[in-house]
């Protein structure tokens, strides 16, 4: 059953295998077998590949099926059409299509498991470009928010300086009016006379000025810090919220990217073992000496191909002797006075009735 089963996947034909040897028999189950089996290996690999798309194993494993079928009736067929007549370069080029297709095969269906087998080095190699990323991500969102921040420390620091200055100026007016009432300055008379009442007076209102410069500025510095901080919560927001976007960098493209960065050899020879997985059933077909099998379908073929050339020449003949035979019948009948007469008659008729047609069409318009 099994042996049967292999033969069914070779695309041999069954009945004719039948009348062949065991050995012979064997021979197409083996390549049947390769078949199947790299069908088998398309699925999973392919179901695998595409669960990295999806991320859901029903749809992955679905339409892995599919492709597995799909490659399973694409060797079917390619193996079952490569007849054994003896010469190699001619088997060889009805199976370089499938050898290059081959090639894009082992390429896209390697790639998921060289992904799997390599899972620990590929997120290492994320994680630090995820690192990059949320570093750049922060640097780039900043560019929206550092010159308004600066902008307003400045503005904070203006202020600050604003009364920083004005505290200077206080502090030179009560020294003045404190050196004037200890005749140390001034006009050097000891005591609080005119003067001093004079310079008192400047200090208290710009001692005035100060506190109220403070107060207004204070408020200001409050409302800037304010917006300082709206901002800064604002951009902590942006970078939370942009985040996942960077954690969910590990798709299949930014894996596919990760992989290229590790050394090329294992997955190079990885490569190599699933181009000779597909390429398998065409190579076995390929090397496989021609047997009985091949000889007795060699031979059916020659026998239809035999039949049907006779079947076409008989026609041509067939063809040709009506033509001649036709021809020789109207030879005769040109002297047939009965029948010049009666074709005569009949032409007769019609001219009479193409010229009565055409005066009935003439009357109606000058109506």
């Amino acid at each position: 059953m099994i042996q049967n089963f292999f033969i069914l996947c070779s695309g041999a034909d069954s009945e004719l295998l039948k009348t062949c040897s065991k050995g012979e028999q064997n021979k197409y189950a083996g390549i049947g077998a390769t078949v199947f089996f790299t069908a088998v290996m398309a699925f999973i690999a392919s179901s695998y590949a595409l669960y990295t798309v999806f991320d859901n194993v029903y749809a992955a494993v679905f339409f892995g099926l599919i492709w597995g079928l799909l490659i399973f009736n694409l060797d079917r067929f390619i193996v079952s059409t490569i007849k054994k007549r003896g010469n190699f370069g001619q088997e060889f080029l009805q199976a370089v299509p499938r050898i290059v297709l081959a090639v894009i095969i082992a390429i896209v269906i390697s790639k998921p498991l060289e992904m799997k087998i390599f899972e620990k080095e590929i997120n290492q190699v994320l994680l630090e470009q995820k690192n990059d990323l949320t570093l750049a991500n922060k640097d780039q969102l900043a560019l929206q928010y550092t010159p308004k921040i600066t902008q307003l420390n400045n503005d904070i620091t203006d202020l600050k300086s604003e009364i920083t200055e004005k505290e200077k100026e206080t502090n030179t007016l009560y020294d003045i009016y404190i050196n004037e009432a200890e005749g140390t300055a001034g006009t050097k008379l000891l005591g609080k006379g005119p003067v001093y009442a004079e310079k008192r007076e400047k200090h208290d209102a710009a001692l005035a000025e100060l506190q109220a410069l403070k107060t207004t500025n204070a408020e200001k510095i409050t409302d800037l810090e304010a917006q300082i901080t709206a901002l800064n919560t604002e951009y902590a927001d942006v970078v939370k919220n942009s985040q996942p976007v960077i954690d969910g960098f590990d798709g299949l493209m930014a894996r596919i990217t990760a992989l290229d960065e590790l050394p090329w050899i294992p997955s190079f020879f990885i490569f190599l073992l699933f181009l000779a997985i597909e390429t398998s059933p065409i190579i076995a077909k390929l090397l496989a000496p021609k047997g009985e099998y091949d000889i007795k379908l060699e031979e059916e073929e020659s026998v239809l191909a035999t039949w049907v050339a006779q079947k076409l020449a008989q026609r041509k003949l067939i063809v040709a002797t009506d033509g001649e035979i036709n021809q020789k019948i109207y030879e005769d009948l040109k002297g047939e006075e009965e029948l010049y007469g009666y074709k005569k008659k009949k032409a007769e008729e019609l001219l009479r009735l193409q010229a009565d047609s055409f005066h009935n069409v003439q009357t109606k318009g000058l109506k």
